[in-house]
């Protein structure tokens, strides 16, 4: 008889304690594993970092401050303080105080890393302080990573937020993962893309991820961040500083003339948004992010449309991971020549209008039609029968292949 094989022991603190390998994840739990991930890389890389973790409950990210409590001892043990925040104002505005250390003498680490949480209408009302914050820029070894439960059903929600536009209106660059695994990924990127660029990164966090669970990869090194060789930095850098000598026009002129492009220089060389498929014979180009993502890869599996398939039939399939500010020269290659782009994204328009803008003016020729929330005779939100995408609720595997 063989022998009977040896069970590896496993524990319920593996999903914090493992260096290498999967573990088994609920997205809120992710997430706290996101920051100990970052203080590890941080250790790799030679720098002494720590964390602060701040935020105010609310769905779907009404757990995130119970798991944290659970994990505080793996959270000690990695430097990382949490502290609930009186509420998300205040905890924003200890946010931007973590990136002012390296401005003033003492300091016994190298930066602090931070992650900001709350739900959507917490992320309305912080809109002052992350604008102040945004401007004045994060730590060189610092970076801040601004969470936002967005729960588009409004399943346990006052409202169906959407926090993409309050983001866009801050000035802050927005991260849509479309699993638990992207949420280290993305968030380990944002952090880095943070420091780079010297602006806060938000990550929407919608219901379907963040309350789903997955096995993930949690090796330190899993994550290969590049930072642009071809952008060119304004004097002084991007980073905090103090005094400001020419005031809030100083800051104006480098988050909107600088750390924007700088950000977009980051997602352009690490392809955060990628094409996935690509057909000699392309006419039809579908354009995604996000959970959005989700549901187009199972409408086309419902309508019998693998890689090889969408390859003979000329469709092809472009995934966006940072839909603002969205970097134009990856989805500008993929666009040119297509007959059409249909934009399938969850609620308003992020993505879709931003094409239309970056596509305008090429030779009628290599310009798509492009259609989504709008058809192209410009109606928008016609009808389902239409089939246009509806700007309000959420979408389905259904309501996209009918689509498509």
């Amino acid at each position: 008889m063989n022998a009977p094989a040896t069970l590896a022991e496993v524990s319920l603190d593996d999903k914090y304690t493992l260096d290498h390998g999967r573990v088994f994840l609920t997205g809120t739990q992710a997430l706290v594993r996101l920051p100990m991930l970052q203080r590890r890389r941080d250790q790799l890389a030679g720098l002494n970092t720590a964390g602060y973790v701040s935020g105010y409950r609310g769905s779907p990210l009404g757990a995130y401050d119970q798991q944290l409590a659970k994990a505080g001892k793996h959270l000690d043990a990695h430097h990382i303080k949490f502290q609930p925040g009186v509420n998300e104002d205040l905890a924003a505005t200890a946010l931007w105080g973590t990136q002012q250390l390296a401005l003033f003498p003492g300091s016994r680490y190298d930066g602090v890393f931070g992650i900001w949480y709350g739900k959507g209408p917490g992320v309305d009302r912080c809109g002052d302080v992350f604008r102040h914050a945004n401007a004045a820029g994060t730590a060189r070894h610092g970076g801040v990573l601004a969470l936002a439960g967005d729960d588009h059903g409004a399943k346990s929600s006052t409202q169906a937020a959407q926090s993409d536009f309050i983001f866009k209106a801050v000035g802050m660059p927005v991260l849509s993962p479309s699993s638990v695994q992207e949420y280290i990924d993305f968030g380990l990127h944002g952090f880095a893309m943070s420091r780079y660029s010297g602006c806060w990164i938000a990550l929407k966090c919608v219901t379907d991820i963040v309350e789903g669970s997955a096995s993930v990869d949690v090796n330190p090194s899993r994550v290969d961040i590049a930072l642009p060789t071809d952008f060119e930095m304004p004097p002084g850098g991007l980073h905090i500083r103090w005094p400001e000598y020419l005031g809030f026009i100083e800051q104006e002129t480098r988050l909107y003339k600088h750390k924007l492009f700088a950000a977009m220089a980051y997602a352009r060389v690490n392809r955060l948004n990628h094409a996935v498929w690509t057909s000699p014979r392309a006419r039809l180009g579908i354009v995604t992010t996000g959970k959005a993502y989700n549901d187009v890869r199972q409408a086309l599996d419902d309508l019998g449309i693998d890689e090889r398939e969408a390859a003979q039939v000329g469709v092809q399939l472009f995934r966006v991971g940072m839909p603002w500010p969205l970097e134009p020269t990856h989805i500008a290659e993929f666009c040119r020549g297509l007959e059409e782009v249909v934009v399938i994204e969850e609620k308003r328009q992020l993505v879709e209008y931003q094409l239309k803008e970056q596509l305008y003016n090429l030779p009628d020729a290599e310009r798509p039609r492009i259609v989504g929330k709008f058809d192209s005779h410009g109606e928008w939100d016609v009808p389902q029968s239409r089939m246009l995408l509806p700007t309000t609720g959420e979408l389905t595997p259904a309501m996209v292949a009918r689509v498509i």
